[in-house]
């Protein structure tokens, strides 16, 4: 585990009741396309890994999958656990799984290559459980970013918030680009062919309390900048993003953010 790894486990300790009010709707949204780009069916032996609240095990449990759901962080397997979305729960932390190789017909990552210090050594991971002849799909956010994913730094630039190179990075030599063709050249790197990717773009629609939630407490991008601020920047970040925000709102007071997301998917050899 690297010093990214870290800060990521102390970010999302305790935290997925935000999470679910506030990110969790976002990411459920390419959670079907995920499960088909991994051939997902009844009958199918599936891992969930970095499963969350448990949406994409569940709509894969409503398939007719069995499936087994694994999280690094304690409060998301309670929550998969109560929401009953798989038929077992394991606390894991990719790349390291407790699992014998070989054991699932596909496994999928929804949104949790973002958080691992070695992505490729996640994705190895995940090839190295499922057998021959099966699927690994993960989903990223992209680059460039959408405007909803900008939203969070520009907030926090227009506050007046000064750099923060003091946050862990994923090391250069471990990274990859957040593009179709860096998608799937870490696909291929980890020894799925062919890799295939899909773009998805959409308009999320949300409070702007619930979008809040989640920065509030200390996760996603704004999350990170505002670790360890004062109350004046976070203050400050607040009203800048009411600003940004109104030109999203509707007439029901709902926000209506365009974004996407790739979906990316290849075969065990």
């Amino acid at each position: 585990m690297t010093r990214f790894d870290d800060r990521e486990r102390e970010q999302w300790a305790g935290r997925a009741e935000a999470y679910a009010r506030s990110f969790g709707r976002l990411c459920a949204y390419p959670a079907q396309a995920l499960l088909d780009a991994a051939d997902v069916t009844g009958g199918a032996r599936v891992l969930d890994g970095g499963t969350g609240p448990g949406t994409v095990a569940a709509l894969a449990t409503a398939r007719g999958a069995t499936v087994t759901a694994v999280d690094a962080e304690a409060s998301m397997i309670a929550t998969a656990r109560t929401a009953r979305a798989a038929s077992h729960f394991t606390q894991a932390a990719l790349p390291l799984l407790p699992f014998p190789a070989g054991v699932f017909d596909a496994a999928v990552a929804n949104f949790v290559i973002n958080h691992v210090g070695d992505p490729r050594a996640a994705v190895s991971e995940l090839r190295r459980v499922v057998r021959p002849g099966g699927h690994v799909a993960i989903t990223i956010w992209p680059y460039p970013q959408p405007p909803l994913q900008r939203l969070w730094r520009q907030a926090y630039e227009a506050a007046g918030g000064p750099p923060r190179p003091d946050l862990p990075q994923v090391a250069a030599g471990r990274n990859f680009d957040r593009t179709p063709e860096g998608l799937t050249g870490l696909l291929r790197g980890a020894g799925l062919e062919p890799a295939r990717c899909e773009t998805l773009s959409w308009v999320h629609r949300t409070d702007p309390q619930d979008w809040w939630a989640g920065p509030e407490a200390g996760l996603g991008q704004l999350g990170l900048l505002l670790h360890g601020a004062s109350a004046d920047l976070r203050r400050r970040a607040r009203d800048a993003y009411d600003r940004l925000t109104d030109r999203y709102r509707g007439p029901d007071g709902l926000l209506g953010l365009p974004t996407a997301a790739l979906v990316a998917a290849g075969r065990t050899r």
